[in-house]
């Protein structure tokens, strides 16, 4: 066995048997390039990467292979959700290299850690216009052999475009743009909104065409605009991007939660991996849908999918798991597809309607199978075979509980059981907004002891910052920026639906973290990595929005929101400088700064400052939750606290008050809660 026999990441584990000498990310492997003279050869995946599995069984459990590589290179192997510094370095190389990126990467190294070269997937045998892995290999080791000086300048030039990527991203968005007379403009707002909309897929939703994935934060934002510009285009392309999405093959059907990504545009065939973070960001838009338009598909999907968490991706001590892989048995999708013989043989004379209903035949709509999807609606089937609806979808419950359990009885897919911070954080906010929309009381619940696991269990010693990774009782890695913006966020969104102040007090107190450890003073940005880690060649600044909200974005709108809570003004100075830096970019190309747009929003339109005051505070207060208000600080206490500025000297008595403030004007507080619906509603309009 190799080095990897040491870790914990699920990834790294399954190559520990591996005839390559494996290291993981750790100094004594540099150390060894460095005494030997050695390139260093870094391979970055995941353990639901199904291109990573196919390479290692190709490649790195070929002995004669594994023996080439240990004689001439120091082998590290990296989990891209462990590291996604390492990561992010070595994709940007590849980028540069080859305008294309993906994992497996495998990045070529000096021993200080400087790329030379970087490429993903290579077959055994010469292919897809590729050479051979074999062949790569030996091209290096002759270079860094041979031509040493060549080697050292390409790793010069790559490393300085690395390290001035994010200045370059930042110049070009200050310059050469309109000029507008206020750093914070609706003009550039709208012309975001119509960059993105000439993305949409008006046909079957979404953005762009195949693969096609989620784009949950961009839904998020069109929600955001069509509340405060009105725009139907905005709520219609949710409506249908939603829909088209529960009911295709990238929703599972008969068990809840979403696949990464669909390889259609129609949403009907997924890449079968399923994560944690794509289900809390789809859990989120569908909140903020089911408030804004009282749905009930959007409910039963939040319900479907949290129980899908709860079920399989939930740690006994409250932890959520990163990932179900795509493969069972080695055969992509296996678990979740069917032959039209196994459900008539489940459902007997029943598979007719489930099998009609589901687009189910003999010859399957994927590679001789049936992924399961709902080409036509309850609704209309109902009415097509002169059913009562109710009847039908009482029906289609049962059916649907057969069949899960029949399936429950394969292989089940291989699970990724690391418990990353960031994720989790992002599924305890998920949680907590399912639990504003809907006031199911578990979810609540379930988000606060998810917090409180995360702060136990990742918790360095005092003052010392968090770990990013824990498995297995250990914890480890630096937590990263999005790590903590994404924890701080949680709190926020846990003290709205817990008036718990203890959460309002950790946020605090992690934003000042968050700001002493990563923030450039002179950039006006947070940078990925912490002043503290020494490990990494360079640190990078996380601006884009990708299949993640960027610690930036995330931080402005913690930021934008702790100003008010706190009156602290530099908090929301720093937010706006921000959004400033990035307003050009966000503008040209609204698709990859979804999270970014949403906060330009907030800061066009600050939030209704709310409190909640008096005898029956709790349960006025959880009637605020489940309007759709999306820019809204929410304070509820019994009496005044002077702590903090929006519950100071408000009191209610034996009465209730609402008291609502916004940009920095007052109304008188409102007595009722129906005067609140109505004051809200004249708002708006």
């Amino acid at each position: 066995m190799n080095h990897l026999q040491y870790e914990t990441s699920p990834y790294l584990l399954q190559h520990a048997h591996n005839p390559v000498d494996w290291h993981a990310w750790k100094p004594e492997a540099f150390e060894k390039a460095r005494r030997e003279g050695k390139p260093i050869l870094v391979s970055i995946g995941y353990s639901t990467c199904h291109w990573c599995h196919v390479m290692e069984r190709e490649s790195f459990e070929d002995e004669k292979t594994a023996a080439f590589m240990n004689e001439h290179f120091v082998n590290i192997k990296v989990d891209r959700e462990e590291r996604p510094d390492v990561d992010q370095i070595y994709m940007e190389a590849c980028q540069i290299i080859s305008g294309s990126g993906g994992w497996p990467l495998n990045c070529f190294l000096l021993p200080d850690g400087r790329p030379v070269y970087a490429g993903t997937y290579y077959p055994p045998k010469p292919a897809f216009n590729r050479p051979s892995w074999m062949q790569l290999l030996q091209h290096i080791a002759g270079l860094f052999q041979n031509e040493r000086a060549a080697v050292e300048d390409q790793a010069g030039r790559l490393m300085e475009i690395i390290r001035n990527s994010d200045t370059v991203l930042v110049q070009r968005s200050r310059g050469g743009g309109p000029v507008y007379d206020q750093p914070i403009n609706p003009v550039a707002v709208q012309n975001a909104f119509q960059h993105l909309k000439d993305t949409f897929d008006n046909e079957v939703g979404g953005f762009g065409g195949a693969p096609k994935f989620p784009g949950a934060m961009n839904l998020q934002f069109l929600l955001r605009y069509e509340h405060f510009f009105g725009d139907p285009q905005a709520l219609d392309h949710v409506h249908l991007s939603l829909k088209k999405m529960i009911g295709g093959g990238i929703y599972d059907q008969l068990g809840g939660g979403f696949a990464r990504y669909a390889t259609d545009k129609a949403w009907l065939v997924p890449h079968f991996e399923k994560m944690l973070y794509d289900n809390a960001l789809l859990v989120r838009v569908l909140a903020e849908a089911y408030q804004r338009t009282g749905e009930p598909e959007y409910r039963l999907a939040i319900e479907e999918t949290l129980q899908w968490v709860e079920r399989e991706m939930t740690h006994p001590q409250g932890g959520f798991y990163s990932a179900l892989d795509a493969d069972s048995e080695g055969v992509e999708g296996k678990f979740y597809v069917w032959d039209k013989a196994e459900i008539d043989a489940i459902l007997g004379d029943s598979a007719f309607h489930f099998n009609a209903m589901h687009g189910v035949t003999v010859n399957g709509n994927w590679e001789g199978v049936n992924i399961l999807w709902r080409p036509v609606d309850a609704t209309s089937y109902a009415g097509h075979i002169g059913w009562e609806e109710e009847k039908l979808r009482a029906e289609l419950s049962a059916w649907k509980t057969r069949l899960f359990a029949e399936r429950s009885k394969r292989v089940r897919p291989g699970l990724d059981d690391k418990v990353l911070l960031g994720w989790n954080a992002l599924q305890a906010s998920a949680y907590a907004q399912a639990y504003a929309a809907l006031g199911t009381e578990s979810y609540k619940n379930t988000a606060e002891r998810n917090i409180r696991f995360l702060l136990d269990a990742l918790k360095k010693g005092e003052g010392e910052g968090l770990h990013h990774t824990w498995k297995d009782g250990r914890a480890q890695y630096d937590a990263f920026l999005d790590d903590y913006a994404l924890l701080i966020e949680a709190l926020l969104d846990l003290y709205e639906v817990t008036f718990d102040e203890t959460y309002l007090e950790q946020a605090r107190t992690w934003a000042h973290y968050t700001l002493e450890h990563f923030l450039d003073k002179e950039a006006g940005l947070f940078y990925f990595t912490g002043v503290n880690q020494e490990d990494i060649p360079v640190r990078r600044k996380d601006i884009y929005d990708s299949a993640l909200p960027s610690g930036n974005s995330t931080m402005v709108h913690n930021l934008l929101r702790l100003r008010i809570l706190f009156d602290e003004p530099e908090y929301g100075e720093q937010a706006i400088a921000m959004l400033e830096k990035l307003r050009e970019v966000i503008e040209r190309f609204p698709g990859s700064f979804g999270r970014w747009m949403s906060a330009y929003l907030l800061a066009l339109h600050p939030p209704k400052e709310i409190a909640v005051v008096g005898k029956e505070w709790k349960e006025w207060a959880k009637s605020i939750q489940r309007m759709y208000l999306p820019h809204k600080v929410l304070m509820a206490a019994a009496g005044a606290d002077e702590r903090f500025p929006l519950l100071a000297e408000k009191e209610g008595g034996d009465k209730t008050y609402i008291y609502v403030c916004e940009s920095y004007a007052c109304q008188l507080p409102l007595d009722s809660l129906e005067g609140f619906a109505q004051f809200v509603l004249r708002k708006r309009s």
